[in-house]
């Protein structure tokens, strides 16, 4: 470049060329490099850095392609679309995008607050755009999964899919809504077509879950562990790190499941479920003093009646009565709140009753939810609930359900092998109730600081199965 400059200086007298031609060259011998023999009389313009994207556009990135959000950027594209619209009121596509981010920071926070105004962004871009508004529809789908409204959840999905049959980002809300109604052989089959067109992370971590809930543990455990590598975002990796940690709970890996929760954490700071993960592995490891802070910092960030109702468990296994029942208050605080915005939170409310309120207005609760959307996990909480009000013979029906492999569910956790160990030995059918009590301790022996106590405590009463020895043959068999 500056070659090319210097020609019009040559064409000029000799004294002008040597007056301006001298500076360049002293400037060029004391800060340029030669090379090869050729002087090169300035250094090149170095490229401008690229700019990298605002907090705001990786949430949105995240959006459209159906991975988790971080919570700052999730705040910055909110504020980025209410202006939208405010200026673009017949914007359909920020209206769409408005909602699916108010469901996702309602799910991230456990604010049930933010899905009244999800679904009013939502409904609006339908309203301006009422033909191929598929995002919106997805939003919609989304939106009723976190409500827990799955047979909403499948009809949105259903009519995204009838638009455009091959947009994959509405097959893994269909597989949700298919798995809250206990339809796994449809969720499996939606997993098939979902896979037959995208491949990546979030594919796996959708596969996971689908292998998860039919127990195939490692399956799911490979999945997860491809879906972490492969994240490209901190806050997309976190979840799936949380999510392995789950999976090692289940099965008794505490050590493991504590090392994903604490990487999931260290990756996203807003990553609160899996605090509430190290409260539950480290209350089974018998560090009660780092549960206990562990809870209360998932509770602040994300108050979900699910981590109440197990950090008041954890206190009356430490004989903490109180304490256990300002967390049972905050769970029914909260279940309140989640009806206010739509959700439904019955299925945690009736295990709550079932133990520590009334199991009668638990088995109410749980019948009207297995009449809506029977999942296993349906079945297992309304047959405890009918054992602990005195109902055993009915209790062991739903026991037998939440426990049946060839249902298509068949994930077999501690807690639901427990539960029927507990109906059987009720019914004095002791040979089964110590086979699935020995299996709930051996599938996690520290699956929950109340219940594994008391299976230990029921599996010592029953004792060793008799010997019955071998029967003998008679003559006429010989």
């Amino acid at each position: 470049m500056e070659n090319q400059q210097e020609g019009p200086v040559r064409r000029e007298s000799g004294s002008k060329r040597r007056v301006r031609v001298r500076p360049v060259l002293i400037a060029s011998v004391a800060g340029c490099a030669v090379l090869g023999g050729v002087l090169v009389l300035l250094p090149r313009e170095r490229s401008a850095e690229p700019v990298p994207p605002s907090s705001g556009a990786l949430a949105m990135e995240a959006i459209s392609s159906g991975v988790p959000a971080a919570l700052p950027g999730l705040t910055e594209l909110i504020e980025e679309r209410r202006q939208a619209v405010r200026t673009r009121p017949k914007d359909a596509t920020s209206w769409a995008v408005l909602g699916a981010a108010y469901v996702e920071r309602g799910r991230r926070l456990a604010d049930p607050a933010y899905y009244p105004r999800a679904e009013k962004a939502l409904r609006m871009s339908l309203s301006v755009r009422p033909g191929r508004n598929t995002r919106a529809l997805e939003g919609l789908a989304a939106l009723s999964n976190a409500r827990r409204d799955f047979p909403a959840a499948r009809r949105w999905s259903e009519a995204a899919l009838k638009l455009e049959p091959r947009r994959w980002t509405t097959y893994p809300l269909l597989i949700d809504a298919y798995t809250g109604l206990g339809e796994y052989t449809a969720a499996k089959r939606t997993l098939d077509r979902l896979t037959g067109l995208r491949s990546g992370p979030a594919v796996l971590a959708r596969a996971a879950a689908v292998y998860r809930d039919r127990g195939w543990r490692e399956d799911a455990a490979a999945s997860l562990a491809d879906a972490a590598a492969g994240a490209r975002a901190p806050a997309e990796q976190a979840a799936y790190l949380e999510r392995a940690g789950q999976l090692a709970f289940e099965r008794g890996d505490l050590d493991v499941a504590l090392r994903h929760f604490r990487e999931a954490v260290r990756l996203d700071p807003d990553q609160f479920a899996a605090r509430a993960g190290q409260g539950r592995a480290l209350a089974a490891l018998g560090r009660t003093t780092e549960a206990l802070n562990a809870y209360r910092a998932a509770l602040a960030g994300q108050p979900c009646p699910q981590y109440a109702l197990e950090l008041g468990e954890l206190y009356e296994s430490l004989g903490m009565p109180e304490a256990a029942r300002v967390r049972y208050g905050l769970l029914r605080e909260r279940v309140r709140r989640a009806a206010a915005g739509g959700a439904d939170e019955e299925l945690v409310l009736g295990r709550f009753e079932a133990d520590h309120g009334d199991p009668k207005a638990a088995v109410r609760r749980l019948r009207a939810e297995w009449k809506r959307q029977p999942a296993t996990e349906v079945a297992d909480a309304l047959g405890w609930a009918l054992y602990r009000a005195g109902e055993p013979e009915e209790a062991l029906r739903f026991a037998l359900t939440a426990t049946d492999t060839e249902r298509g569910g068949g994930v077999l956790d501690a807690a639901s092998m427990y539960h029927r160990g507990m109906i059987e030995r009720e019914l004095n059918r002791h040979g089964a109730a110590r086979r699935h009590l020995a299996k709930a301790l051996r599938i996690n022996p520290h699956f929950s600081p109340l219940h594994a106590p008391a299976a230990r405590t029921a599996t010592e009463a029953l004792g060793e199965p008799p010997d019955e020895g071998v029967p003998e043959m008679n003559g006429e068999a010989g």
